[in-house]
């Protein structure tokens, strides 16, 4: 395959480009110890990873979802007792989480960099809108990108339709991220290169099987990996 063959390259954003996950970690954390007093760790993690689960259909994917799961959440495991100093605490730390500084993960802005002009670049996210163009904005990677994408889920239809618009079609692009499920398998159903780049925090809702007998899946252990890849591909 020649390089002009590959013309666009999709970009999952947290936990690809920058820090996400551990910071819903260490805020998962507070709240547990916020209601120690009425159950285990544990069972509040549990309890919570339920209400998220149950929500996404309501609220989708993002920090304002969590803060409202925790709450419930926080209701649920106080038999309805809990105190207004606890909901107001949950709606700080949620607030926290939105103004929580951006850290890029190794490799991207030279990667970037690198592809910039050579291919299309799209970045295409979950989440609330404005928290990821914020994250965007304050990154310094917005630039890098000919456009973005944030949507309320991610699905073989989904990269369809974003890399017609935007590109080629699927069948001329490829798709990277951290996510089985929501960046890799649904971008080669679509028809596209699917680029696994693990991260150690992913959440637990995004993990599926690798379609390790698919053609166009690839894994890669960091972004700083991706040329010598595309190398090959072309």
């Amino acid at each position: 395959m020649t390089a002009r063959n590959l013309t666009a390259i999709g970009f999952d954003a947290d936990d690809t480009l920058w820090q996400n996950e551990q910071y819903y970690r260490l805020t998962e954390q507070h709240f547990t110890e916020l209601l120690s007093d009425f159950a285990e760790g544990e069972q509040i993690s549990s309890q919570l990873l339920e209400a998220e689960k149950r929500n996404l259909d309501f609220y989708g994917f993002g920090i304002k979802g969590f803060t409202l799961s925790m709450i419930e959440t926080a209701i649920e495991i106080t038999q309805g007792k809990a105190p207004a100093e606890i909901i107001e605490k949950i709606l700080g730390i949620g607030r926290d989480l939105l103004r929580h500084p951006v850290e890029t993960l190794p490799h991207v802005q030279e990667t970037l960099e690198s592809l910039a002009g050579r291919y299309f670049l799209v970045m295409i996210t979950k989440g609330d809108l404005f928290d990821q163009e914020r994250k965007l904005a304050q990154s310094g990677l917005g630039d890098y990108f000919d456009a973005v994408e944030i949507v309320s889920d991610k699905s073989a239809v989904t990269y369809r339709r974003i890399f017609s618009k935007l590109a080629d079609g699927p069948e001329r692009s490829m798709m990277i991220g951290n996510s089985l499920k929501s960046d890799i398998v649904p971008a080669i159903a679509a028809g596209a290169y699917g680029v696994f780049v693990p991260h150690e925090l992913t959440w637990v809702f995004e993990h599926v099987e690798p379609p390790a007998d698919a053609p166009r899946f690839r894994r890669i252990v960091h972004l700083g990996e991706l040329g010598p890849l595309l190398d090959g591909i072309e």
